[in-house]
């Protein structure tokens, strides 16, 4: 049997299930221990309250992405797993993403204009497609870097949270 990301993260901060069953306990969220080892053996599906708990106990908001991803119905559908990447990295794939969408607007309008994508229009749609997706991919990779990066207490989480409220 394959060992859950769960306890991979937990055996990763060093944590025994005990450990982690106290700090639950001191947000105000039990979580018991035959319930975890059950949720890190695979035997029981992980409620989505659980990953947020775990999440924020190890300062590891990948787990969130990975739940939806993989193990949510409808976010196995609806959301691409993204992986945490360099800052430099993400901001170049971001560009390079921006750069062919600006290329393809004329022909997106041309496209859509009509309301009417017909056989001719559908190869170049779908390209354009899947840069919104690529575009989508990356500020999704962002945010969690951002999450990762205030989890870690590498930004200032206090003056972060200000300045996106005067948003």
């Amino acid at each position: 049997m394959a060992t859950s990301i769960y306890k991979k993260t937990r055996n990763a901060h060093g944590l025994t299930r005990e450990q982690v069953c106290d700090i639950a306990s001191d947000m105000s969220y039990p979580l018991q221990h035959e319930r975890l080892e059950r949720i890190e053996n695979n035997k029981y599906p992980i409620e989505p309250h659980e990953v947020l708990l775990l999440s924020e106990i190890y300062g590891e908001p990948t787990l969130c992405n990975h739940y939806c991803s993989n193990e949510c119905p409808i976010g196995k559908k609806y959301v691409p797993e993204v992986r945490v990447k360099d800052l430099t990295q993400i901001v170049l794939e971001m560009l390079s993403s921006l750069n062919a969408m600006k290329r393809n607007q004329e022909r997106l309008i041309e496209i859509t204009s009509d309301g009417v994508i017909d056989d001719e229009e559908i190869k170049d749609f779908v390209f354009i497609q899947n840069e919104l997706e690529r575009i989508s991919i990356t500020v999704e990779t962002l945010q969690l870097w951002v999450e990762q990066m205030l989890a870690d207490k590498k930004i200032n989480i206090q003056k972060y949270n200000k300045l996106k409220c005067e948003q």
